[in-house]
Protein backbone atom coordinates (compact mmCIF):
# COMPACT_ATOMS: atom_id res chain seq x y z
CA UNK A 1 0.00 0.00 0.00
CA UNK A 2 1.04 4.00 -0.46
CA UNK A 3 1.79 5.56 2.55
CA UNK A 4 2.14 9.44 3.26
CA UNK A 5 4.22 9.48 6.31
CA UNK A 6 3.90 13.35 7.62
CA UNK A 7 6.60 13.30 9.96
CA UNK A 8 8.98 12.41 6.99
CA UNK A 9 7.00 14.54 4.78
CA UNK A 10 7.27 11.83 2.01
CA UNK A 11 5.61 9.28 -0.22
CA UNK A 12 6.57 5.81 0.30
CA UNK A 13 5.42 3.13 -1.76
CA UNK A 14 5.36 -0.24 -0.47
CA UNK A 15 3.93 -3.60 -2.70
CA UNK A 16 2.93 -7.01 -1.13
CA UNK A 17 5.29 -9.64 -0.51
CA UNK A 18 3.75 -11.97 -2.93
CA UNK A 19 5.97 -10.00 -5.89
CA UNK A 20 9.27 -9.51 -4.09
CA UNK A 21 10.72 -13.17 -5.05
CA UNK A 22 10.10 -12.43 -9.03
CA UNK A 23 10.09 -8.68 -9.15
CA UNK A 24 13.25 -6.46 -8.07
CA UNK A 25 10.75 -3.62 -6.25
CA UNK A 26 13.66 -1.68 -5.16
CA UNK A 27 14.31 -1.38 -8.72
CA UNK A 28 10.92 0.16 -9.97
CA UNK A 29 11.52 2.50 -6.85
CA UNK A 30 14.36 4.07 -8.29
CA UNK A 31 12.52 4.82 -11.49
CA UNK A 32 12.26 8.27 -11.00
CA UNK A 33 15.38 9.02 -9.41
CA UNK A 34 17.33 11.71 -9.95
CA UNK A 35 15.47 13.48 -12.87
CA UNK A 36 16.78 16.19 -14.94
CA UNK A 37 13.85 17.08 -16.16
CA UNK A 38 10.32 16.50 -15.62
CA UNK A 39 9.10 14.16 -18.01
CA UNK A 40 10.92 11.41 -16.52
CA UNK A 41 7.92 11.39 -13.87
CA UNK A 42 5.37 11.95 -16.61
CA UNK A 43 7.46 8.88 -18.70
CA UNK A 44 6.55 6.77 -15.79
CA UNK A 45 2.89 7.95 -15.42
CA UNK A 46 2.20 7.55 -19.01
CA UNK A 47 3.64 4.04 -18.97
CA UNK A 48 1.32 3.06 -15.70
CA UNK A 49 -1.73 4.22 -17.43
CA UNK A 50 -0.85 2.44 -20.38
CA UNK A 51 -0.51 -0.54 -18.54
CA UNK A 52 -3.88 -0.40 -16.26
CA UNK A 53 -5.64 -0.17 -20.12
CA UNK A 54 -4.44 -3.73 -20.47
CA UNK A 55 -1.55 -2.72 -23.39
CA UNK A 56 0.86 -5.62 -23.75
CA UNK A 57 2.85 -3.41 -25.78
CA UNK A 58 3.39 0.03 -27.37
CA UNK A 59 5.60 2.45 -29.17
CA UNK A 60 7.67 5.56 -28.23
CA UNK A 61 5.10 7.67 -29.77
CA UNK A 62 1.92 6.25 -27.75
CA UNK A 63 3.92 7.25 -24.36
CA UNK A 64 4.33 10.21 -25.88
CA UNK A 65 1.15 11.51 -26.71
CA UNK A 66 0.05 10.49 -23.19
CA UNK A 67 2.73 12.82 -22.01
CA UNK A 68 1.52 15.50 -23.52
CA UNK A 69 -2.40 15.06 -22.58
CA UNK A 70 -1.48 14.94 -19.04
CA UNK A 71 1.03 17.68 -18.67
CA UNK A 72 -1.23 19.88 -20.52
CA UNK A 73 -3.44 21.21 -18.18
CA UNK A 74 -0.56 22.11 -15.86
CA UNK A 75 1.31 23.85 -18.89
CA UNK A 76 -2.03 25.56 -20.11
CA UNK A 77 -4.46 25.89 -17.93
CA UNK A 78 -2.03 27.09 -14.85
CA UNK A 79 0.92 28.34 -16.41
CA UNK A 80 3.29 25.77 -14.58
CA UNK A 81 6.80 25.77 -15.93
CA UNK A 82 7.51 22.01 -15.86
CA UNK A 83 11.41 22.25 -15.01
CA UNK A 84 11.25 26.01 -13.68
CA UNK A 85 12.55 28.84 -16.21
CA UNK A 86 16.09 29.76 -16.21
CA UNK A 87 17.40 33.31 -16.15
CA UNK A 88 17.51 33.77 -19.57
CA UNK A 89 13.56 32.88 -19.32
CA UNK A 90 13.95 30.33 -22.05
CA UNK A 91 11.57 27.39 -21.64
CA UNK A 92 14.32 24.16 -20.58
CA UNK A 93 12.08 21.44 -20.38
CA UNK A 94 11.33 19.46 -23.86
CA UNK A 95 7.71 18.10 -22.82
CA UNK A 96 6.86 21.56 -22.37
CA UNK A 97 8.01 23.71 -25.21
CA UNK A 98 6.12 20.31 -27.03
CA UNK A 99 2.74 21.61 -25.37
CA UNK A 100 3.24 24.89 -26.22
CA UNK A 101 4.15 24.39 -29.87
CA UNK A 102 1.00 22.62 -29.87
CA UNK A 103 -0.81 25.35 -28.56
CA UNK A 104 0.13 27.39 -31.26
CA UNK A 105 -0.59 24.76 -34.12
CA UNK A 106 -4.27 23.51 -32.69
CA UNK A 107 -4.97 27.15 -31.27
CA UNK A 108 -6.70 24.58 -28.41
CA UNK A 109 -7.77 26.51 -25.46
CA UNK A 110 -6.26 25.50 -22.59
CA UNK A 111 -9.27 23.53 -21.18
CA UNK A 112 -9.74 21.46 -24.09
CA UNK A 113 -10.79 17.89 -23.55
CA UNK A 114 -8.31 15.26 -23.53
CA UNK A 115 -9.91 13.74 -26.76
CA UNK A 116 -9.43 16.98 -28.30
CA UNK A 117 -6.01 16.92 -27.13
CA UNK A 118 -5.21 13.54 -28.88
CA UNK A 119 -6.83 14.59 -32.03
CA UNK A 120 -4.83 17.66 -32.06
CA UNK A 121 -1.54 15.93 -31.69
CA UNK A 122 -2.71 13.43 -34.61
CA UNK A 123 -3.10 16.47 -36.97
CA UNK A 124 -0.26 18.24 -35.68
CA UNK A 125 1.97 15.17 -35.77
CA UNK A 126 4.22 16.21 -38.63
CA UNK A 127 5.64 19.16 -36.82
CA UNK A 128 5.50 17.67 -33.81
CA UNK A 129 7.84 15.34 -34.82
CA UNK A 130 11.38 16.29 -33.83
CA UNK A 131 10.00 17.76 -30.27
CA UNK A 132 8.54 14.43 -29.71
CA UNK A 133 11.55 12.05 -30.61
CA UNK A 134 13.58 14.55 -28.32
CA UNK A 135 11.90 13.34 -25.50
CA UNK A 136 13.01 10.00 -26.34
CA UNK A 137 17.08 10.59 -26.24
CA UNK A 138 17.36 9.20 -22.65
CA UNK A 139 14.66 9.08 -20.61
CA UNK A 140 13.46 5.30 -21.48
CA UNK A 141 16.37 4.32 -20.93
CA UNK A 142 17.70 5.78 -17.41
CA UNK A 143 14.29 5.32 -16.02
CA UNK A 144 15.50 2.00 -15.83
CA UNK A 145 18.79 2.51 -14.60
CA UNK A 146 17.89 1.46 -10.52
CA UNK A 147 17.84 -1.89 -11.94
CA UNK A 148 21.28 -1.56 -13.61
CA UNK A 149 23.15 -2.00 -10.25
CA UNK A 150 26.80 -1.09 -11.02
CA UNK A 151 27.17 -2.37 -14.19
CA UNK A 152 28.98 0.13 -16.41
CA UNK A 153 26.66 1.69 -18.77
CA UNK A 154 27.35 3.06 -22.02
CA UNK A 155 24.35 5.67 -22.36
CA UNK A 156 25.81 7.37 -25.63
CA UNK A 157 25.17 4.40 -27.61
CA UNK A 158 21.67 3.44 -27.73
CA UNK A 159 22.09 0.31 -30.07
CA UNK A 160 24.21 -1.14 -27.21
CA UNK A 161 22.03 0.08 -24.58
CA UNK A 162 18.66 -2.17 -26.18
CA UNK A 163 21.14 -4.58 -25.90
CA UNK A 164 21.96 -4.18 -22.71
CA UNK A 165 18.43 -4.08 -21.82
CA UNK A 166 18.00 -7.09 -23.41
CA UNK A 167 20.45 -8.58 -21.00
CA UNK A 168 19.50 -7.33 -17.71
CA UNK A 169 16.04 -8.61 -18.54
CA UNK A 170 17.06 -12.16 -18.77
CA UNK A 171 18.58 -11.93 -15.47
CA UNK A 172 16.59 -9.74 -13.58
CA UNK A 173 13.06 -9.06 -15.23
CA UNK A 174 12.76 -5.09 -16.35
CA UNK A 175 8.98 -3.49 -16.35
CA UNK A 176 9.74 -2.97 -20.02
CA UNK A 177 12.22 -3.97 -22.87
CA UNK A 178 12.22 -2.15 -26.09
CA UNK A 179 12.43 -3.39 -29.56
CA UNK A 180 14.57 -2.59 -32.57
CA UNK A 181 12.35 -0.01 -34.40
CA UNK A 182 13.56 3.55 -34.83
CA UNK A 183 12.72 6.65 -32.77
CA UNK A 184 9.08 7.18 -32.27
CA UNK A 185 7.98 4.11 -33.97
CA UNK A 186 10.51 1.73 -31.22
CA UNK A 187 8.57 -0.85 -29.40
CA UNK A 188 7.84 -0.72 -25.93
CA UNK A 189 6.97 -4.27 -24.58
CA UNK A 190 5.35 -4.97 -21.04
CA UNK A 191 6.54 -7.82 -18.77
CA UNK A 192 3.39 -9.65 -18.26
CA UNK A 193 4.54 -10.04 -13.86
CA UNK A 194 5.39 -6.49 -14.32
CA UNK A 195 2.03 -5.86 -15.26
CA UNK A 196 -0.06 -7.65 -12.83
CA UNK A 197 1.87 -5.85 -10.80
CA UNK A 198 0.64 -2.52 -11.40
CA UNK A 199 -2.60 -3.28 -12.10
CA UNK A 200 -2.77 -4.61 -8.61
CA UNK A 201 -1.20 -1.64 -7.01
CA UNK A 202 -2.26 1.21 -9.81
CA UNK A 203 -4.22 3.62 -7.63
CA UNK A 204 -1.20 3.80 -4.75
CA UNK A 205 1.65 3.78 -7.87
CA UNK A 206 -0.27 6.24 -9.54
CA UNK A 207 -0.12 8.33 -5.92
CA UNK A 208 3.72 7.74 -5.61
CA UNK A 209 4.70 9.22 -9.03
CA UNK A 210 1.95 12.24 -8.59
CA UNK A 211 3.76 13.21 -5.03
CA UNK A 212 7.18 13.06 -6.18
CA UNK A 213 6.17 15.41 -9.30
CA UNK A 214 4.35 17.67 -7.51
CA UNK A 215 7.00 17.96 -4.64
CA UNK A 216 9.74 18.67 -8.33
CA UNK A 217 7.30 20.98 -9.89
CA UNK A 218 6.67 22.97 -6.45
CA UNK A 219 10.73 23.07 -6.64
CA UNK A 220 11.07 24.51 -9.92
CA UNK A 221 8.08 26.85 -8.83
CA UNK A 222 8.09 28.34 -5.48
CA UNK A 223 6.25 30.87 -5.95
CA UNK A 224 3.34 29.42 -7.51
CA UNK A 225 -0.07 28.80 -4.94
CA UNK A 226 -2.21 25.47 -5.04
CA UNK A 227 -0.18 23.48 -7.00
CA UNK A 228 -0.98 20.41 -6.05
CA UNK A 229 -4.37 21.20 -7.63
CA UNK A 230 -2.97 22.05 -10.81
CA UNK A 231 -1.83 18.47 -12.58
CA UNK A 232 -5.48 17.85 -13.63
CA UNK A 233 -8.24 19.69 -14.83
CA UNK A 234 -10.48 21.44 -12.23
CA UNK A 235 -14.37 21.10 -12.26
CA UNK A 236 -15.77 24.76 -12.67
CA UNK A 237 -18.34 23.54 -10.22
CA UNK A 238 -15.83 23.55 -7.25
CA UNK A 239 -15.66 27.15 -6.90
CA UNK A 240 -17.61 28.42 -4.01
CA UNK A 241 -19.03 31.90 -5.77
CA UNK A 242 -22.97 32.05 -3.91
CA UNK A 243 -22.52 33.24 -1.10
CA UNK A 244 -20.23 35.91 -2.26
CA UNK A 245 -22.82 37.06 -4.61
CA UNK A 246 -25.39 37.45 -2.10
CA UNK A 247 -23.41 39.79 -0.10
CA UNK A 248 -22.55 41.20 -3.00
CA UNK A 249 -26.63 41.76 -3.82
CA UNK A 250 -27.16 43.01 -0.15
CA UNK A 251 -24.51 45.74 -0.88
CA UNK A 252 -25.93 47.15 -4.21
CA UNK A 253 -29.61 47.18 -2.97
CA UNK A 254 -28.33 49.76 -0.11
CA UNK A 255 -25.82 51.59 -2.71
CA UNK A 256 -24.73 51.82 -5.81
CA UNK A 257 -21.36 49.58 -6.94
CA UNK A 258 -19.31 50.75 -10.22
CA UNK A 259 -18.02 48.21 -12.33
CA UNK A 260 -14.07 47.86 -12.19
CA UNK A 261 -13.68 48.33 -15.93
CA UNK A 262 -16.42 50.00 -17.70
CA UNK A 263 -17.05 52.56 -14.62
CA UNK A 264 -20.65 52.27 -15.19
CA UNK A 265 -23.35 51.21 -12.08
CA UNK A 266 -23.50 47.05 -12.14
CA UNK A 267 -26.91 46.41 -12.63
CA UNK A 268 -28.88 43.53 -10.73
CA UNK A 269 -28.74 39.78 -12.80
CA UNK A 270 -26.14 41.41 -15.05
CA UNK A 271 -23.27 40.65 -13.61
CA UNK A 272 -20.85 37.94 -13.05
CA UNK A 273 -18.60 37.83 -9.41
CA UNK A 274 -15.06 37.07 -10.82
CA UNK A 275 -11.35 37.30 -9.33
CA UNK A 276 -9.27 39.96 -9.73
CA UNK A 277 -6.17 37.74 -9.79
CA UNK A 278 -7.17 34.79 -11.80
CA UNK A 279 -8.65 31.54 -9.75
CA UNK A 280 -6.26 29.61 -12.00
CA UNK A 281 -3.46 31.36 -10.36
CA UNK A 282 -4.90 31.57 -6.60
CA UNK A 283 -6.78 28.33 -6.83
CA UNK A 284 -9.17 29.81 -4.26
CA UNK A 285 -12.20 31.82 -3.92
CA UNK A 286 -11.35 34.39 -0.83
CA UNK A 287 -13.55 37.09 -0.01
CA UNK A 288 -10.68 40.31 -1.10
CA UNK A 289 -9.69 38.79 -4.34
CA UNK A 290 -13.52 38.77 -5.90
CA UNK A 291 -15.81 41.63 -7.36
CA UNK A 292 -18.62 42.26 -9.31
CA UNK A 293 -18.28 42.97 -13.06
CA UNK A 294 -20.26 43.02 -16.01
CA UNK A 295 -21.09 39.60 -17.34
CA UNK A 296 -20.34 41.11 -20.78
CA UNK A 297 -16.51 41.57 -19.86
CA UNK A 298 -16.09 38.00 -18.62
CA UNK A 299 -15.44 35.99 -21.69
CA UNK A 300 -13.03 38.52 -22.31
CA UNK A 301 -10.97 38.78 -19.49
CA UNK A 302 -11.13 35.09 -19.15
CA UNK A 303 -7.83 33.57 -17.49
CA UNK A 304 -6.41 37.50 -17.85
CA UNK A 305 -5.05 39.59 -15.07
CA UNK A 306 -6.18 43.30 -15.41
CA UNK A 307 -3.89 46.09 -15.63
CA UNK A 308 -2.76 46.90 -12.39
CA UNK A 309 -3.04 50.62 -12.83
CA UNK A 310 -5.92 51.76 -13.10
CA UNK A 311 -7.95 48.78 -12.17
CA UNK A 312 -6.71 48.11 -8.87
CA UNK A 313 -7.59 51.37 -7.47
CA UNK A 314 -11.08 50.97 -8.62
CA UNK A 315 -11.36 47.26 -7.51
CA UNK A 316 -9.68 48.29 -4.16
CA UNK A 317 -12.63 50.75 -3.93
CA UNK A 318 -15.22 48.38 -4.07
CA UNK A 319 -13.92 46.46 -1.46
CA UNK A 320 -14.34 49.35 0.95
CA UNK A 321 -17.86 49.97 0.34
CA UNK A 322 -18.23 46.29 1.06
CA UNK A 323 -16.18 46.67 4.34
CA UNK A 324 -17.93 49.67 5.24
CA UNK A 325 -21.29 48.23 4.89
CA UNK A 326 -20.11 44.67 6.88
CA UNK A 327 -20.04 46.73 9.83
CA UNK A 328 -22.42 49.23 9.42
CA UNK A 329 -25.14 47.26 8.21
CA UNK A 330 -25.95 43.82 10.65
CA UNK A 331 -27.79 42.15 7.52
CA UNK A 332 -24.72 42.45 5.50
CA UNK A 333 -22.35 41.94 8.10
CA UNK A 334 -24.55 38.49 8.50
CA UNK A 335 -24.20 37.89 4.72
CA UNK A 336 -20.50 38.33 5.25
CA UNK A 337 -20.74 36.22 8.36
CA UNK A 338 -22.42 33.24 5.73
CA UNK A 339 -19.03 33.83 3.60
CA UNK A 340 -16.64 32.28 6.38
CA UNK A 341 -16.34 28.81 5.72
CA UNK A 342 -15.60 28.98 1.68
CA UNK A 343 -14.12 32.62 0.90
CA UNK A 344 -12.86 33.67 4.34
CA UNK A 345 -9.78 31.56 4.70
CA UNK A 346 -6.34 34.04 4.78
CA UNK A 347 -5.37 34.99 8.43
CA UNK A 348 -4.29 38.62 7.30
CA UNK A 349 -7.79 39.42 5.81
CA UNK A 350 -9.54 38.57 9.42
CA UNK A 351 -7.07 39.98 11.01
CA UNK A 352 -6.29 43.22 9.39
CA UNK A 353 -8.28 43.93 6.23
CA UNK A 354 -11.75 43.37 7.61
CA UNK A 355 -11.33 44.24 11.65
CA UNK A 356 -13.00 47.17 12.46
CA UNK A 357 -11.69 50.91 12.42
CA UNK A 358 -9.86 50.91 9.22
CA UNK A 359 -9.87 54.12 7.25
CA UNK A 360 -10.17 53.88 3.51
CA UNK A 361 -6.12 54.44 3.41
CA UNK A 362 -5.48 52.01 5.81
CA UNK A 363 -7.86 49.74 4.04
CA UNK A 364 -6.21 49.92 0.50
CA UNK A 365 -2.83 49.58 1.82
CA UNK A 366 -3.57 46.52 3.43
CA UNK A 367 -5.13 45.11 0.45
CA UNK A 368 -2.70 46.32 -1.88
CA UNK A 369 0.48 45.15 0.63
CA UNK A 370 -0.91 41.44 0.02
CA UNK A 371 -2.70 41.56 -3.32
CA UNK A 372 0.31 42.84 -5.36
CA UNK A 373 3.04 40.68 -4.26
CA UNK A 374 0.56 37.45 -6.19
CA UNK A 375 -0.36 39.62 -8.81
CA UNK A 376 3.42 39.99 -9.36
CA UNK A 377 4.35 36.16 -8.86
CA UNK A 378 1.06 35.69 -11.53
CA UNK A 379 2.65 38.02 -13.66
CA UNK A 380 5.99 36.75 -13.71
CA UNK A 381 4.67 32.73 -14.37
CA UNK A 382 3.32 33.63 -17.59
CA UNK A 383 -0.18 35.35 -16.92
CA UNK A 384 -1.44 37.68 -19.68
CA UNK A 385 -2.40 40.96 -19.12
CA UNK A 386 -5.60 42.27 -19.98
CA UNK A 387 -5.82 45.89 -21.06
CA UNK A 388 -9.34 47.26 -20.54
CA UNK A 389 -10.00 50.36 -21.48
CA UNK A 390 -12.92 51.19 -19.00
Amino acid sequence: MAEFDIAKTEYSLTIGDKYLNALYIDGFKLMMKDPSYCYKFYWLEAIVCLITQDRQQATFDDVINEMICNAWYSVREFHIHLSGLPADGEIRDGLERTVNLLTELSKLPANASKEEIRNAIKENDGALKQYKEQLTNMVPYRALSGFFGDDVVKWESLKWMISFINETNNKTPLPYTLGESSKLKKEIYFNPAWMKMIQDNAFNILGWIQYNKLEWLQKNNPEVPGLVYKLKPLDEKERKLAYVRKLWEGIMKISPVTDVFTGKPIEARKYDVDHFIPWSFVMNDELWNLMPMDSSLNNSKSNKLPKWDPFFEKFANNQFILYQQIHDKPGIHKLFESCYRDNLHSIWAGQELYRKGNSKTEFCNILQKNMQPVYDSARRQGYEVWNRVG
